[in-house]
């Protein structure tokens, strides 16, 4: 195992500069207060972040050669193909939860910092294990053939934000309204802090995030050991979330068929765990399979397959719930 970026200070010091300062960049700067994305910035900003993905790609091949960079990509296309299906879960979380566009933001900033801080743990972890344990290898591959197979076999994205354990907990013991105010996250009502549709809406990202982390890191981890690679590849993936979010919300819809293509993606690098030790598949020919069924799952969704809508969520008696509302349902369960 080649190590030669893993333990280099300046590069992860200089890695994690370049992240803050993208952060202070979107908040500070371009998403000042709330305000509702348009389009075209979010696709101004979508360019801006696939841009400095490619820029850091091309100084890796200049710094540790071609298959570093390859493996680079290969994690960076992974990631990004799971963060589309996370949008359509954003989707359903904000309209559970009756976020207006221009909190949404606000909500996607906290919750990509957030999982900023998680993914460069369960990495760090991660490399740890396999370095420390060849088997956990196998574990990994496991893992990832196993959720492919059930992400294969599953339904639509059909579930309410409020039947979320996490949610279900907060509301257990953490009074909820209706109201929202502004861009907080709790309020004092009646003499007592209560949280806001805005900090469940928050959660639910948060502990989608951790959802999706479990099947995207042991993934990239297929492709590369090297948890450098690993770390900037899922970052810089995640660092577009927010305005791939708003690009693409109104049309993620209609990829219908990019389930059965994250779910064979997820089935394929699980594999390549697992036949690591009798066949190791060249970094190109992986790059090009996972690009190659992730393209042809998005066209086929464009050519033949119908709109997949998410589903209001409901009580018994059929009103649109309201986050208190569902609060109220949960904790009654």
């Amino acid at each position: 195992m080649e190590t030669e970026t893993i333990g280099n200070p300046l590069l992860w010091g200089g890695f994690f500069a370049f992240v803050l300062a993208m952060l202070a960049a979107d908040l500070g700067v371009f998403n000042r207060g709330a305000h509702t994305v348009s389009v075209r910035k979010a696709a101004i900003w979508s360019g801006v972040c696939l841009g400095c993905a490619l820029a850091f790609n091309g100084m890796v091949w200049w710094w540790f050669g071609s298959e570093r960079a390859l493996e680079f990509s290969a994690g960076y296309v992974i990631e990004a193909a799971l963060a589309v299906d996370n949008i359509f879960v954003f989707v359903v979380i904000f309209s559970g939860f009756g976020i207006p566009d221009r909190y949404q933001h606000r909500v996607l900033f906290w919750g990509v910092t957030g999982a900023l801080v998680m993914r460069a743990v369960f990495i760090l972890v991660g490399g740890a294990l396999l370095q420390q344990f060849h088997w956990m290898m196998y574990v990994f591959g496991g893992i990832l053939a196993v959720t492919g197979i059930r992400l294969m076999r599953a339904g639509d994205h059909d579930s309410s934000p409020a039947d979320n354990p996490v949610i279900r907990l907060i509301t257990k013991y953490m009074p909820v309204t209706d109201r929202l105010a502004g861009e907080a996250f709790t309020i004092v009502e009646n003499g007592r802090r209560v949280a806001t549709p805005l900090l469940l809406a928050l959660v639910a990202v948060e502990v989608t995030d951790v959802i999706f982390a479990v099947d995207s890191i042991p993934a990239i981890f297929a492709v590369t050991d090297d948890p450098f690679i690993v770390f900037t590849s899922n970052i810089f993936a995640i660092l577009g979330l927010r305005s791939l979010y708003f690009l693409l919300a109104d049309v993620v819809t209609r990829f219908g068929y990019l389930k059965q293509g994250l779910a064979l993606v997820l089935i394929l690098v699980g594999a390549k765990m697992l036949a690591m030790d009798f066949y190791k598949v060249p970094i190109i020919l992986s790059l090009g399979l996972i690009i190659s069924i992730l393209a042809g799952s998005i066209v086929a969704s464009l050519i033949w397959a119908p709109a997949v809508r998410p589903r209001a969520s409901t009580s018994g008696g059929g009103e649109t719930l309201t986050p208190a509302s569902a609060a109220r349902q949960v904790t009654t369960v």
